[in-house]
């Protein structure tokens, strides 16, 4: 198959079974599930088609062309689909993981409700996700970035009768329009300037810049702030967390290759332009090297097993923006994005079969002992868990240390950041897998919980494999080939490995001989650093002021000029014109005869 015929066939053939589990799929599970899967299934074969190939390929044709093209910033929009180096791993990352997801959601979502209303809803995200990945322009990469906004909001809020759902998906869909705003200027400040959207002519028209670079800076990192509402970077991250309240197998797919990539993705796609303003590189670093370590900390107190993974992944991506701004390459930053995708899939998969052994159980510490009881989940979970630590020989251990070797590069602020978080993940990580598996059961679902079925269990196996592997170089130099950061000092490569051996032994030490409740309570971390209570109330105190406001409005602009103002002046002047109704005709005849004199008067003057 041609690559232009594959490439066009990846991106619709998403939206084609979503439409078609709508119109033939709603009254039977078994062709709503096929029709996702089978979607998922080919543009995967056909995205690895286009990666082994090696595909080179720019699709484009123009949709909106307003203005002359003579004119000095013509605005014409193309629909077009790029195929290279950075978004044909990113095609096979993307469609293999949505495929054994949506495999595996055929387990988990059995005898749950809005069956094939959730295939649809999958379908269509993947859909949204392959525009990003495929566009080769501004625009359309921004309207399938709101499309993969909709989609999200559709699939957190699926259990819509939960109030915690609607909240939740309510929350993840307006903090992200927070971040959206700013990406939407950053277009429209690049357009201004550039004249162009495309990403591959931009680079070359950076010097209308010239002599105005802050002003570059400044687009950058309006762009940025996409980036940060939807790969949940501080300050906008609060919404991740709470998206837990979706359907575990969405967790997964959200967190995994999909949404919450999308954001360093974004970056990795405008890296040529990155280069050309060392401030925007140094916010998006600060950004990033602050959300890896700020979000280990609050995840050291989560008991919840899917926030526990969620703050995992906050932090996991602020590694991935540390690696754009630290990194000469932005496969750097991609590479643990490929690997992290593996991983944190697996991670969120694993937590699933264990919420539904345990009758959709999410506390650690109503869990316990396990390990007998569901074997392989124990043991795939320990897989991937080993692998978001960085332990040595994982795949994540070799991508996050070539983020923190690069971060070295740049001062200490941002290396002691990151190496900070390789410390925390080891603690909070061995925690959750300690508590969760280990000792004895503390709760009858516990006692007796057991292994999920092989529909669920066979995906946990495929992506352990690319969780334990993905990292060593016979595999990583054919997705992201990279060179090692220099002038980095030998003792870096010894320390990173002993930070997260310290993790372990420290939360071994801890939680060893399987206590009821935990035994190290910090509060500040507990309650996420306090900074969903202080949103809380900035909100709170926004509606109290337009509360406020709009009574203040009604009052005295509304009730005082539009109404009892109106109503006064009628009553004026009607009480005025009323002296002129006196009854009497001679002096009805006078007025009228006075007025046409009057008139007269006037048409004579002029």
């Amino acid at each position: 198959m041609a690559p232009q015929t594959a490439s066009w066939i990846i991106l619709f053939l998403p939206i084609f079974m979503a439409a078609g589990i709508l119109f033939f799929g709603q009254r039977s599970k078994f062709v709503s599930s096929g029709l996702a899967i089978a979607g998922a299934g080919i543009a995967c074969v056909l995205s690895w088609m286009l990666f082994i190939q090696g595909a080179d390929l720019v699709v484009s044709t123009n949709w909106i062309n307003l203005g002359r093209l003579d004119s000095p910033v013509p605005f014409t929009i193309p629909i077009g689909l790029s195929i290279d180096a950075l978004s044909r791993p990113m095609l096979v990352i993307v469609t293999t993981i949505a495929t054994l997801v949506f495999i595996y959601s055929t387990g988990y979502m059995a005898h749950e409700e809005g069956y094939c209303r959730y295939f649809a809803g999958l379908a269509l995200f993947l859909f949204s996700m392959l525009g990003i990945v495929l566009a080769n322009n501004f625009v359309m990469m921004f309207i399938f970035w709101e499309l993969v906004g909709v989609s999200s909001y559709i699939l957190i809020g699926h259990y819509y009768s939960r109030d915690s759902a609607g909240d939740a998906a309510k929350q993840a869909f307006i903090v992200n329009r927070i971040g959206d705003f700013g990406f939407m200027l950053g277009i429209l400040v690049f357009w201004g300037v550039t004249g162009t959207v495309l990403f591959s002519e931009l680079p070359g028209r950076l010097d209308a810049f010239h002599g105005a670079s802050g002003w570059l800076a400044v687009a950058c990192v309006l762009v940025f702030c996409g980036t940060v509402g939807k790969s949940a970077q501080f300050p906008l991250h609060v919404w991740l967390p709470n998206s837990m309240e979706g359907p575990t197998p969405v967790s997964s797919l959200l967190h995994a290759a999909t949404m919450v990539a999308a954001g360093v993705y974004l970056l990795a796609r405008i890296f040529p332009i990155l280069q050309h303003s060392p401030d925007a590189l140094t916010v998006i670093g600060w950004i990033g090297a602050i959300t890896c370590f700020g979000a280990g900390l609050i995840g050291l107190q989560q008991n919840d097993i899917k926030r526990i993974l969620a703050y995992s992944t906050i932090s996991q991506l602020g590694y991935m923006v540390l690696g754009i701004g630290s990194a000469p390459v932005s496969g750097v930053a991609m590479f643990h994005l490929f690997t992290h995708a593996s991983f944190k899939c697996l991670l969120f998969l694993c937590s699933g079969s264990v919420i539904l052994g345990m009758h959709h159980e999410q506390d650690i510490w109503k869990m316990g002992g396990l390990k007998n009881k569901m074997p392989i989940t124990f043991l795939m979970m320990t897989i991937g868990g080993l692998a978001l630590m960085g332990c040595p020989g994982f795949s994540g251990g070799f991508s996050k240390d070539l983020i923190i070797e690069f971060a070295y590069t740049k001062g200490p602020g941002w290396f002691w950041l990151a190496a900070g978080g390789v410390f925390l993940t080891a603690l909070y990580t061995t925690r959750m897998l300690w508590v969760t598996f280990l000792g004895a059961p503390r709760s009858d679902h516990a006692k007796e919980a057991r292994e999920s079925p092989a529909v669920m269990v066979i995906p946990l196996i495929l992506l352990a494999i690319p969780s334990a592997l993905a990292g060593w170089p016979f595999i990583q130099k054919h997705f992201f080939p990279i060179e090692e950061p220099v002038g980095v000092p030998g003792w870096v490569g010894f320390l990173i490995p002993g930070i997260f051996a310290a993790g372990v032994a420290l939360a071994i030490l801890i939680y060893r001989g399987a206590p009821q409740k935990d035994p190290v309570l910090i509060p500040f971390f507990a309650n996420r650093l306090y900074l969903d209570d202080l949103y809380a109330q900035i909100v709170r105190f926004v509606q109290d002021g337009t509360a406020k406001a709009s009574s203040w409005t009604d009052r005295w602009i509304i009730d005082g000029v539009g109404v009892n103002f109106s109503a006064k002046a009628t009553w004026a002047c009607g009480f005025a014109l009323r002296f002129l109704q006196i009854g009497n005709i001679q002096a009805y005849a006078f007025f009228f005869g006075a007025g046409v004199i009057a008139l007269l008067y006037v048409l004579i003057s002029k």
